[in-house]
């Protein structure tokens, strides 16, 4: 009997991860399909192409799948099982009803919290003390589909949100090396999600880094982790310079002794160090950058918009 056919949509240090399991297990994987690589995004992490080539592996990176043009190509290649690990676009019904042993995807989140785009940033952005990885079935509607396995980790306070993403990564093989022989013999157990536990999130742009000063102190810190280094990064327009924020402290020996409570937002409070009143308190702007000539003077007093 010959061996299921595997077509593996990937991108992403996690796609990495998976995509080399099952050639390491030497699983019938007949392509994969993913992205170019985005010149204006830094590539900070190894991409499932990588491994599709040591082995050989046909890759294929259209704009879309979901034309007639592809969808005939992927029917050509006579799919048993559709695996997608952190493919960027969705994937449509028509190919997803094409292979007999299902479509399944690798979520970064603990299904049904954070479906979408982004999982772990929106994560570490709201302050969530625990992450993981969710195998599921795929449906029309992103990560909805009934849940196979998933697997967690706990994550810290001050974790950027690379770092989570470190930590939770391991989750994703595991999770992949427990139900992939199942997945293949068509007897793997399903789980529907919790609608009512649901929670969506769309992808992040540059632009969603702005810093707004009316929030806590702990949630502009937990915006500026989020989206530090390697992502775009926080940050706060003076003038027609940028001030990128790469690391702060929300609760500091100088915030403490600096702030009042008829500090408005966004008021500087000391120069040296950094320290900008938030909508509860003060934080500490520890790491800067400026972008843009020529950078302007601050002064105490000023109003960060």
């Amino acid at each position: 009997m010959s061996r299921p056919r595997i077509l593996f949509f990937g991108y992403s240090e996690v796609g990495y991860e998976c995509l080399s399991l099952l050639l390491q297990r030497g699983d019938n994987v007949v392509a994969l399909i993913t992205h170019e690589d985005n010149p204006h995004e830094k590539i900070w992490f190894k991409t499932p192409a990588v491994a599709a080539r040591e082995k050989n592996i046909p890759i294929f990176t259209p704009d879309s799948v979901n034309n007639p043009e592809w969808r005939e190509k992927i029917a050509a290649l006579q799919p048993h099982l559709i695996l997608s690990v952190y493919y960027r676009h969705m994937i449509g019904t028509k190919i997803l009803a094409l292979p007999p042993l299902g479509a399944w995807n690798m979520h970064g989140s603990l299904l049904p919290k954070y479906r979408g785009r982004a999982p772990i940033n929106w994560a570490v952005l709201h302050g969530e003390s625990r992450i993981g990885m969710t195998l599921h079935r795929m449906v029309k509607s992103a990560d909805a589909g009934a849940v196979v396995d998933q697997e967690g980790v706990e994550i810290g306070p001050r974790d950027t949100a690379e770092q989570a993403f470190r930590k939770v990564l391991p989750c994703a093989r595991h999770v992949l090396a427990r139900q992939i022989d199942a997945l293949l013999a068509g007897t793997v157990r399903e789980t529907p999600q919790d609608e009512a536990q649901a929670t969506c999130f769309s992808g992040r742009k540059p632009d969603d880094g702005r810093i707004v000063w009316t929030q806590t102190s702990q949630q502009i810190f937990n915006l500026i982790r989020a989206v530090t280094d390697p992502y775009p990064g926080a940050f706060v327009d003076v003038g027609g310079a940028r001030l990128m924020v790469w690391w702060a402290e929300p609760d500091s020996p100088a915030t403490r002794a600096l702030y009042a409570e008829s500090n408005p937002p966004g008021e500087i409070l000391s120069i040296s160090p950094l320290v900008v009143a938030a909508g509860d308190g003060a934080i500490e702007l520890t790491k800067i950058e400026w972008r843009g000539e020529p950078a302007p003077e601050l002064s105490v007093g000023q109003r960060l918009a």
